[in-house]
């Protein structure tokens, strides 16, 4: 390996296995209290080689066996490895008969000094740690999502090239790669002058690529270091500490791998990804941009999220890499050589998932396609006793929709749109499941409703179920419902509206935000605080369209007047949902549950009333549908209860205290007769 370095700041851990030349030094004591003495020494010593050696370095034995003892090292500063370790190990009265160094990453060297500490090699790691201003990331590994791994050892260029090839990207990763091989900068000369882009969704061959190109940049000194971390970030991700700064500059002379995964959907079009959390990333590359090369892998279609990213990187120069996209031959090719690194026969079944196709095809894609044809062919061909086997993705594609709010909503009468609504908004997400599992990228569409209806046809209570229903399917993270009208939205003075509205789409993030008789936001005249109100929903819809949904209800007119007002509103409404009012026999079965529910039954003669009763009820101007039915029970149970008071006490009976009769249904209101305006006196 090379232990040569370049002049300048790294940050490089080492362990180092040493035979003892027992000739020229005694062997390691083996007495406990003998040696303790001699890890005691060895502390001193390097205590005071460190110091000598201006701070630059230190090295400390970590654990001994009779004539072989294991060392760690830290560097800090460039300096051929094997010569300094000689010399530590003369200072300590050692002579080595053999040596062997390699390269460890940071998690490796702290557990040496771990060991180090339990053999009283050294006083304290976390003080040597603190020696290099890395103490933090000692205290806390794991608590900055990230990983470490070690470079294999360097490959041709060739090698590198053909290997960019096979991967689909090398329509922009070969140009890269010959750029770096094409010299090497002065000795004296410390810094990069680009920094990494790469765009692709699949992360085995997003780490593939990276890989390549960081061995080519090994191969020509531009990192000193095999050592390289990823970082994982997400939009829910907390904004980096101390600690992530403490991981860069535990990577000087290497590289830092920023992987940010958002939740915006493809595209990252609907909503700013987390700006403070992008922010403090890119202060921290930024700042470690001359000692620390940094690679952002980001998704393949990311264009919110790279603007982000570019404006907080300051005068940093990226190069942008990427995936190939290939057609039907080279795309037969990629899938022929998966097939052949795991001996197996391609088929004509495996062709003809991109042939004749007309689509362009990402590494992702085939990757997909060809696990999706091993797995069926693994089954069928090479173990066809499991040739009936179903996958579990198959298995939950037949699956009926789960939970008890569905099966609420199917038990109530009547509200058949809303039920097919919510059955395509549940099929919806299983063809949504199915194109991410063939690999094809879509937007996912807003779920935004509509529920028009006169009062009474349950448009709260479905609206209710509905979101239980989209928690209970995973459609939605929390499922609750949020329910506002105009009192809620519309602040008092200018400025505040808005305001508010972001607080309550914040509010119902995962949930239902139901808005209730919504044209009230609005009023006769334009410009007021309603219209505030409208342009800041809006707004608030596309960016929360992942996981919410928001409902506006009210009567059908009005609420297509507030349509019409507001066309940026209706391009954002996905479904249109009429609740119709109910007929007199669905009136009529409304009657029955609500009556079962309190314990209570119609008798014949009563139901018969029921039905009449209900049939002249509907002609009447605002009638209130269920809600009217909920009332006409309440009424009945009180008519029964005069009935029952009056009875004698031993003729009253369970049966008696169960029905309701033909009498306790009371009439509807009598339909109120304008005045006749007469004229003259």
């Amino acid at each position: 390996m090379r232990i040569n370095l370049r002049e300048g700041n790294v940050m490089l851990f080492y362990k180092i296995e040493a035979t003892i030349d027992t000739a020229k030094a005694l062997p390691v004591p083996t007495d406990r209290q003998e040696y303790r003495a001699f890890a005691g020494t060895l502390a001193e010593k390097s205590e005071s080689y460190y110091q000598n050696q201006a701070q630059s370095y230190y090295l400390f034995a970590a654990a001994s066996k009779e004539k072989s003892i294991t060392f760690g090292a830290i560097f800090k500063e460039a300096a051929d490895v094997r010569k300094a370790f000689l010399a530590y190990l003369k200072r300590l009265g050692y002579a080595a008969l053999d040596c062997k160094i390699e390269e460890i990453t940071f998690h490796a060297a702290r557990t040496l000094l771990q060991t180090a500490d339990r053999g009283y090699f050294i006083e304290d790691e976390d003080e040597v740690l603190s020696f290099f201003e890395i103490e933090c990331l000692g205290n806390h590994y794991g608590h900055v999502d990230y990983s470490e791994a070690l470079l294999a050892e360097p490959e041709s260029r060739e090698t590198l090239l053909h290997t960019a090839k096979c991967l689909l990207a090398e329509e922009s990763l070969s140009p890269e790669i010959e750029r770096i091989y094409a010299g090497r900068p002065a000795r004296r000369v410390q810094g990069h002058p680009v920094h990494y882009l790469l765009r692709c969704d699949g992360r085995e061959t997003c780490k593939s690529i990276y890989k390549v190109l960081l061995a080519a940049l090994y191969a020509n000194g531009r990192i000193q270091s095999r050592r390289y971390c990823l970082v994982t970030f997400d939009d829910e991700s907390s904004t980096p500490d101390e600690t992530y700064e403490a991981l860069y500059k535990s990577c000087e002379s290497g590289a830092v791998i920023i992987r940010y995964e958002a939740n915006a959907g493809p595209g990252g079009s609907h909503a700013r990804p987390g700006g403070d959390v992008i922010a403090a990333l890119c202060d921290v590359a930024v700042k470690y941009r001359n000692r620390v090369l940094t690679i952002l892998c980001l998704p393949a279609e990311c264009s919110n999220i790279k603007e982000a990213f570019l404006e907080n990187l300051g005068c940093t120069s990226l190069i942008e890499l990427y995936e190939d996209v290939v057609y039907e031959k080279e795309a037969v090719l990629y899938l022929h050589r998966l097939a052949g690194q795991h001996k197996i026969r391609a088929d004509k079944r495996l062709d003809a998932a991109v042939e004749n196709t007309g689509k362009g095809f990402r590494a992702v894609d085939l990757n997909r396609i060809f696990d999706e044809w091993y797995d069926r062919k693994l089954r069928t061909a090479v173990y066809p006793q499991y040739r009936e086997a179903q996958t579990v993705k198959a298995n939950l594609q037949k699956a009926k929709p789960k939970g008890s709010a569905i099966e609420e909503l199917n038990r109530m009468i009547g509200l058949k749109e809303a039920k097919n609504v919510i059955t395509k908004a549940l099929n919806y997400s299983k063809v949504q499941k199915l194109y991410k599992d063939k690999g094809i990228l879509m937007d996912r569409p807003a779920m935004h409703m509509v529920f028009t209806g006169n009062p009474g046809t349950a448009k709260t209570t479905v609206a209710r179920l509905f979101a239980e229903i989209m928690k209970d399917n995973g459609l939605l993270s929390k499922g609750d419902l949020y329910e506002v009208g105009r009192s809620e939205l519309v602040g008092k003075y200018v400025g505040w509206t808005a305001q508010i509205v972001k607080q309550k789409f914040q509010a119902a993030q995962g949930s239902v935000l139901f808005i209730d008789e919504a044209y009230s936001l609005v009023d006769d005249k334009a410009g007021l605080y309603g219209d505030e109100a409208i342009n800041t929903i809006v707004q608030e819809m596309e960016n929360h369209r992942d996981d919410m949904v928001v409902i506006f209800a009210g009567y059908p007119d009005k609420m297509e007047q507030f349509l019409n007002r507001n066309p940026g509103l209706r391009s954002r409404i996905a479904f249109h949902v009429p609740f119709e009012d109910y007929s007199a026999g669905e009136l009529a079965d409304i009657a029955e549950l609500i009556a079962q529910s309190k314990g209570l039954h119609f008798a014949d003669a009563a139901r018969q009333r029921l039905r009449t009763v209900l049939e002249e009820a509907r002609t009447l101007p605002d009638f209130g549908n269920g809600r009217y039915v909920r009332n006409l029970v309440e009424a009945a149970k009180m008519e029964q209860a005069v009935r029952l008071a009056g009875m004698e006490y031993d003729a009253v009976n369970a049966s008696t205290l169960s029905t309701l009769l033909e009498e306790n249904i009371p009439l509807p209101p009598k339909r109120k007769t304008p005045p006749v305006r007469r004229i003259g006196f």
